[in-house]
């Protein structure tokens, strides 16, 4: 079997967990802006949003460079696979059920101006942080396993660079519930991501 034989196969399983995700993520989007109106907004919970979309692209973009591989092994592709499904994990973390009960404070919970209870943006970010964070630096560690895994080795370069820098954050914001915290590094995140795909994944490789 050729080498591109093999990569179009182990694709398959691939696109269809990025799909998915990208489905749900976008149902989730959808669904909140019908409920808007009791909608109470958090700006890193829907920077995360806007951040998990890009992320989808990029990774699927990404992939073309795994297509000359040779010598595949079950590791090799669990280590792929990785990424996917700990990007779907946090689609499924990023945005409260639309029916989710978000009153927190241990009394009845709150109801918007047109009915229905309000979906705390804020509160459910800090709900998941821990999973979703740690769902993130999966998605890092796996890109930083990745030529390890596949190549024996573990390049240092720009792309690891900005991975290990990447997995600092997103550790730290796993770790903290400090507001500020959480604020900065979102900003940070996006500035981050924004570098990396101009530099690195500009054009197909």
């Amino acid at each position: 079997m050729k080498p591109t034989d093999e990569f179009q196969y182990l694709t398959v399983l691939v696109s269809i967990i990025l799909g998915l995700g990208l489905t749900q993520l976008l149902t989730g989007v959808g669904r909140l802006v019908q409920a808007r109106a009791r909608v109470r907004a958090y700006w890193p919970a829907l920077m995360w949003v806007g951040l998990l979309l890009l992320f989808h692209v990029q990774v699927w973009w990404a992939m073309f460079d795994m297509r000359a591989h040779q010598g595949w092994t079950f590791l090799a592709f669990l280590v792929v696979l990785l990424t996917p499904t700990s990007l779907y994990l946090m689609v499924a973390l990023v945005l409260p059920d639309v029916a989710e009960t978000t009153g927190g404070s241990g009394g009845p919970p709150e109801t918007g101006a047109l009915g229905g209870r309000i979906l705390d943006l804020r509160a459910h970010y800090y709900a998941q942080r821990p999973w979703f964070f740690g769902a993130a630096a999966a998605v890092v560690a796996s890109s930083l396993l990745r030529p390890v895994v596949m190549d024996g080795r573990l390049p240092l370069d720009l792309d690891r660079a900005i991975q290990a820098a990447f997995l600092a954050l997103l550790l730290g914001a796993a770790w903290t519930r400090r507001a500020m915290y959480h604020e900065v590094m979102t900003g940070t995140a996006a500035a981050l991501f924004g570098a990396y795909v101009v530099l690195l994944f500009g054009r197909l490789r």
